[in-house]
């Protein structure tokens, strides 16, 4: 590998030469190409102090600092890829760090993480955009030159192509829930493309049965195993969802049978928080265990192709888009961000309508026309 060297002069404060150096290069280019933008550095003063922290020490700090910013379970997922890079990057100089030791310890990652298990491409990319950010707000804050990070290649990862069911499978699993004490918690995964988690955290003050509609709040998610209620995922989750007449009946029913397993119980019912799905007593379900529910339920069905509950908001979507409502009501209805992120996750329904729209306005153009 190549490295280079600076001698900078004596700093005037404490008569001591600056001297600065960096190591760890694949070529002299590569050397030559980071020496001259020290040199700028130095000559436009916004060169670094020296510093002997390790990656290891400033992503502590980091995790630390970004913690009252984040979602908990966007912070354990940071904490998750802090763990398995620091463990291949650790103690190297955090102002040493370079797009080269970065890519090596990926594809060291691919073949043994911090748990003695090969990493799978989305997770080392998912290490690569915690470690990106993390350096980023380094080289904001003036500790490194710049973001080594910004330069390394993460590994090619390919979405998986979406799982979903058609109407009538979709149908044949609603059949099946039916008189099931959650049957409503999956009605509303599979008739308004709620996540998981907002159907668990949804509350009855958030829901308006005689108006017809529901808002979204709050999510209820799990971190270590452990329940948190949080903020939905993005500003733009927190919305208002249509019922359409089915959905508000079997929610009207399930009130109902809530009400009489409160009076069962007694006062050990746990009161708050007030949601509308529960345990027996009170308590909150485990969204966890509703997964393995649906799973152990999709196959007592005969059915599969769905890894989780997260496939019924994707056949959701999938089923409106093909009925032609419009993407732009879809993405408000599953709460993306813009309506990009549904014309992408939701691609593969884009050819048909492709092939649908040709022949609508061909016949509206050629219809009318007499032979």
């Amino acid at each position: 590998t190549w490295a280079y060297w600076i001698d900078a002069g004596r700093d005037l404060a404490t008569d001591r030469r600056i001297q600065h150096t960096r190591s760890g290069f694949a070529t002299k280019a590569a050397a030559e190409s980071a020496m001259r933008e020290a040199l700028r550095g130095f000559e436009n003063g916004t060169a670094v102090r020296a510093s002997p922290t390790t990656l290891a020490g400033y992503l502590e700090g980091w995790l630390a600092n970004v913690r009252p910013n984040l979602r908990p379970t966007t912070w354990a997922g940071y904490r998750r890829d802090v763990a398995n890079i620091t463990d291949k990057l650790g103690k190297v100089r955090m102002q040493d760090l370079t797009p080269l030791q970065i890519e090596t310890a990926y594809a060291q990652l691919l073949m043994k993480g911090r748990a003695g298990r090969p990493l799978s491409p989305k997770s080392v990319k998912n290490i690569h955009t915690a470690l990106r950010r993390a350096l980023g707000d380094a080289e904001r804050l003036g500790l490194i030159v710049r973001n080594p990070a910004r330069l390394a290649k993460p590994p090619t990862y390919h979405r998986p192509e979406i799982e979903t069911w058609t109407a009538d499978e979709l149908g044949g699993f609603l059949d099946h829930m039916q008189g099931d004490r959650l049957f409503a918690a999956y009605m509303l995964l599979a008739t308004t493309g709620m996540r998981r988690g907002e159907v668990f955290g949804l509350r009855w003050s958030d829901v308006k049965l005689n108006a017809g509609w529901l808002s979204i709040e709050q999510t209820l998610t799990t971190v270590d195993s452990k329940l948190i209620l949080g903020a939905t995922k993005t500003a733009r989750s927190r919305r208002r969802i249509a019922l359409d007449a089915e959905t508000i009946t079997v929610l009207r029913d399930h009130k109902r049978r809530q009400a009489e397993e409160r009076l069962t119980v007694g006062p050990d019912w746990q009161r708050e928080p007030d949601l509308v799905f529960r345990e027996l007593d009170g308590r909150p379900l485990h969204p966890d265990w509703f997964t393995k529910e649906f799973k152990r339920q999709a196959r007592a069905a005969g059915l599969t192709g769905l890894r989780g509950p997260h496939g019924l908001r994707h056949t959701w979507a999938t089923l409106a888009l093909q009925a032609g409502i419009h993407p732009k009501v879809v993405s408000e209805r599953l709460g993306h961000s813009t309506i990009s992120i549904t014309l992408d996750t939701y691609s593969h329904v884009m050819p048909g309508m492709d092939v649908e729209a040709a022949n609508v306005v061909a016949a509206k153009i050629f219809g009318g026309r007499s032979a």
